[in-house]
């Protein structure tokens, strides 16, 4: 049996609210739960107290019997000082997406279109000029 140390969901429509559970991992998120271990409540401002609540001990004693936290409980277990911090890496953190990327590989396409439509004619206009001097030289 896989236990699990995670977020089961209450409170109404665009209200959140959680309870932090210890479950079998095989029943539903909110569903069927062997103990409560605390509450969150992100609705409350991040350095409030209210916000995360939890029983540190008991999580402690489901921790060694070899219940796993979700990523979000572990960083609130690391925030509260249960959990030794780890490092995380995301190299692709702040990397646009896919579609962003091609909107923008199609804005620099414009964008230089644009600069080589505004440049030629001042390239050109010297050019012309020249030619006919040439034209006279070879005369």
């Amino acid at each position: 049996m896989a236990m699990k140390i995670r977020l089961a969901r209450g409170g109404s429509k665009k209200r959140p609210f959680y309870r932090i559970v210890a479950a079998d991992s095989r029943m539903p998120r909110d569903g069927r739960f062997i103990e409560k271990l605390g509450t969150y409540n992100p609705l409350l401002p991040k350095d409030s107290e209210e916000r995360v609540k939890m029983d540190v001990e008991k999580v402690q004693e489901w921790i060694s019997k070899g219940a796993q936290p979700t990523d979000r409980v572990r960083r609130m277990l690391e925030a509260a000082g249960a959990l030794p911090k780890t490092e995380r890496n995301n190299p692709n953190k702040g990397t646009p997406g896919k579609k962003a990327q091609e909107r923008a590989q199609e804005k620099a396409d414009k964008a230089a279109a644009a600069e080589e439509a505004a440049n030629p004619p001042a390239e050109e206009a010297p050019a012309a000029e020249e030619a006919p001097a040439e034209e006279a030289a070879s005369e």
